[in-house]
């Protein structure tokens, strides 16, 4: 694979020679874009000796170059583009299309898969400007890896610190693979349910959605074809995949059958409703001074459990959104359930609860250990967790022989 490595000018540029080395290591091709501030970082001639290649630069600008388009051809030459560091100017460029350098004018001609690490102060990236430009690639495809947490070059710790070599390297050479879930048939199921108590209240939850969408999102990336069945929220719809809107449980249990029959893999991550009302009031039950009437509730139905015998084939993924002993409430679903991963987060931590932009998450397997995912964006769990389906698919297919 040809990676052309876009070098932002932050201080975690030092850590692209590193990413060179390793791309190197792994039988990639490599051409550095390094910024003319990250020139200052990082040395032009280390970046060459290990790369094996004259970096692409301002300098082709100069008079004597012949006039070649260098970042045409730089762009043409490139099976990826990695960007790391992606400082909040440089993802600010590449959201927008801005092309001032060498590098964002490459990455406008640039019509293949980018990976971009974003590098920056804690305040930085926690600004609304900021995670707009974030927001704003990612829903172009780009694949984002970290910030993660960390000590930062000011000497504190927070959000901001560039992830590790290794994990950048990891994501470029998934990204550049043909679709891995190409041809699949998922079924994904976010938010919460509303059961109705009379036709103004309901039974309810604080389920936001965003880790379904994510999920969905990222197997319509990897080119799944995708039915998100979302219960009440006020997410987009992701590209590339179909959504059927539900309110209730039952609702959510029609749409979710009927889409996984025949699916390869079935992800549970809405938080359906334990309970419902016995009956529905026809009308607003009214404050009358006197004790409120009982509201007497039935069990709904276990989606989780009947995909067992409606979709034996698929792969299924249950969600345990707990907030006592994670550890044996999510092996006694996946028991129970008959799933082969559960995703267990507690949603009484603060900042990864209901709602949150974050999560950390284990994921417990029924062959396999379980899974650990610290605390970072739903898009990257999201990502974590379907590296792993993806792995437990092929090994499903693969012939006995090839499983030992």
């Amino acid at each position: 694979m040809r990676v052309l490595l876009g070098i932002g000018g932050g201080i975690a540029a030092y850590k692209a020679a590193e990413i060179v080395r390793q791309l190197r290591a792994g039988g990639h091709e490599v051409r550095c874009a390094p910024t003319r501030r990250a020139q200052a970082f990082v040395a032009p001639l280390t970046l060459e000796v290990l790369s094996g290649r004259a970096l692409l630069t301002e300098a082709y600008l100069e008079p004597g170059t012949g006039g070649h388009e260098e970042h045409i051809e730089a762009a043409a030459w490139a099976d990826l583009l990695c960007v790391a560091p992606a400082t909040a100017d440089l993802l600010a460029r590449l959201s927008l299309g801005i092309a001032d350098d060498v590098l964002t004018t490459t990455a406008l001609a640039f019509e293949g898969p980018w990976v971009v690490a974003p590098a920056m102060h804690a305040r930085m990236w926690a600004q609304r400007q900021v995670q707009e430009h974030v927001e704003r690639l990612r829903a172009r495809g780009v694949r984002l890896v970290g910030p993660v947490h960390g000590p930062l070059a000011s000497g504190e710790l927070g959000w901001g610190r560039m992830a590790e070599s290794a994990e950048i390297v990891a994501a470029v050479e998934g990204a550049h693979l043909p679709g891995p879930l190409a041809g699949r048939a998922v079924v994904v199921s976010a938010g919460p349910t509303h059961e109705p108590i009379d036709p103004v209240r309901y039974l309810g939850n604080r389920s936001s959605g965003r880790m379904g969408f994510a999920i969905a999102a990222e197997a319509a990336r990897r080119g799944a074809r995708v039915t998100l069945v979302a219960g009440p929220v006020s997410l987009a719809t992701p590209s590339g995949l179909r959504r059927v809107d539900v309110e209730t449980a039952e609702q959510m249990r029609g749409a979710v059958i009927e889409a996984a029959r025949g699916a390869d893999l079935v992800v549970m991550a809405a938080a359906v409703a334990d309970f419902r009302p016995r009956e529905v009031a026809a009308a607003k039950i009214k404050k009358t001074g006197a004790p409120p009437p009982p509201i007497p509730v039935e069990p709904t139905a276990d989606i989780l459990t009947e995909l067992a015998a409606v979709a034996p084939e698929a792969l299924r993924v249950g969600f345990a959104a707990e907030t006592g002993d994670l550890v044996s409430e999510a092996l006694a679903k996946l028991e129970r359930k008959r799933a082969d991963l559960v995703v267990a987060n507690d949603v009484g931590a603060p900042g990864i609860g209901f709602g949150s932009a974050e999560n950390e998450v284990t994921i417990f397997r029924r062959a396999g250990e379980p899974v650990f995912v610290s605390r970072r964006p739903k898009e990257e769990v999201a990502q974590v967790l379907l590296d792993l389906v993806t792995q437990e698919l092929a090994a499903r297919a693969a012939p006995p022989t090839a499983r030992r």
